[in-house]
């Protein structure tokens, strides 16, 4: 199982974010699931990759040749590809992945977000995706979007969760 975290190149504030850190790459080194994420070797990103390493776990990075040293590539991973361009990135993360988690993050991450949301939506793809809420992260883009569905600009079936 290789499952695609969507997150942030930049460290968050929020200290609850590092503790699910440490607590998720725990679970995913028990039950062997393999992360797939952007490359990078700062913020959550780097944080995710190095806490599952730590753990003996599999990473694979997938970094665009320009944020090579913008991002600092992580080194050590067990794979890492550079691509051409953010589309050749995420692209790729689809392609390897059985599954998203959207983490908190930026707007790199809402791009991320919304596209894989987008191909869904017009079935290139029937993965799942969550949306990591640490301490209600994403409440006001849940109301956005609940806002969007009574407007009837989209469909509630394409943005079916539970909180």
């Amino acid at each position: 199982m290789r499952i695609c975290i969507f997150c942030g190149a930049n460290a968050s504030l929020d200290p609850e974010v590092d503790r699910q850190v440490k607590i998720l790459m725990e679970h995913f080194a028990q039950n062997d699931i393999e992360l797939v994420y952007g490359g990078a070797g700062i913020g959550i990103m780097g944080a995710l990759a190095t806490e599952l390493m730590v753990k003996g776990g599999k990473v694979t990075g997938v970094i665009p040749q320009q944020l090579m040293k913008k991002e600092i590539a992580h080194a050590g991973l067990t794979k890492l590809h550079v691509v051409k361009d953010m589309h050749d990135r995420k692209k790729m993360m689809y392609e390897l992945s059985d599954a998203f988690l959207i983490f908190p993050g930026g707007m790199g991450t809402m791009d991320e977000l919304f596209e894989i949301l987008t191909w869904k939506q017009i079935g290139i793809h029937h993965k799942p995706i969550g949306l990591f809420n640490i301490n209600n992260y994403y409440d006001q883009l849940l109301g956005f979007l609940d806002h969007a569905v009574d407007k009837g600009l989209i469909k509630p079936q394409n943005i079916s969760y539970s909180v």
